[in-house]
């Protein structure tokens, strides 16, 4: 039987940026990747989260409004901190699709809000997160209950495989309907 809590547990949901991990100054590339890399690496991994070329290929990209003399505004990494989360499912593209509002509100409005709607998102991702989990254990129960149960030999293998099918099929779900979203998503100039 697949040991959900254990499952969770090494997924770190928790992980994040929070308003008040970003300081009010400006930063240097470098400053910003080590914050990112300070919320987001994996102990065990030398994989890296976040590199001067992502964030390069970013800014020629226009995922980002310009930055001005090297240095990223807290608005600049709020959106970046979007694109690390956007990134794992969508395109540059429908990325640069998605955030072209928010990139011309940002450089056109000096008024505007940025927090709200990053406090926003965050609320959202722990609410995501609290029902990823009822639904983690709610796929397994369903697998479960589905395998006989008779051939003991092979339960675990294919309790796993029907799992790890289970989980794509979700995933593979809503990736369509974000990018149906994408492809409508309008922006208008107000």
């Amino acid at each position: 039987m697949i040991k959900i809590n254990d499952l969770i547990e090494k997924l770190d949901l928790d992980k994040k940026i929070e308003l008040e991990d970003i300081p009010e100054i400006d930063l240097y590339m470098d400053q910003v990747i080590q914050l990112f890399d300070n919320k987001f690496a994996k102990t065990d991994s030398d994989e890296k989260i976040l590199t001067k070329t992502m964030i390069n290929n970013y800014a020629k990209a226009k995922l980002l409004f310009p930055i001005k003399n090297k240095k990223y505004t807290k608005k600049h990494i709020i959106l970046i901190s979007l694109i690390y989360h956007l990134k794992g499912a969508l395109s540059i593209n429908d990325i640069k699709d998605t955030l072209n509002g928010l990139n011309k509100k940002i450089h056109e409005e000096d008024d505007l809000n940025i927090d709200d709607l990053y406090n926003s998102f965050l609320e959202i991702n722990e609410r995501n997160v609290t029902n990823f989990k009822t639904d983690l254990q709610s796929r397994v129960n369903d697998v479960s209950s589905l395998l006989n149960e008779s051939d003991q030999k092979d339960l675990e293998y294919f309790e796993q495989l029907l799992c790890i099918a289970s989980f794509v099929n979700i995933s593979n779900l809503y990736k369509s309907a974000a990018e149906k979203l994408v492809a409508e998503i309008q922006f208008k100039d107000k």
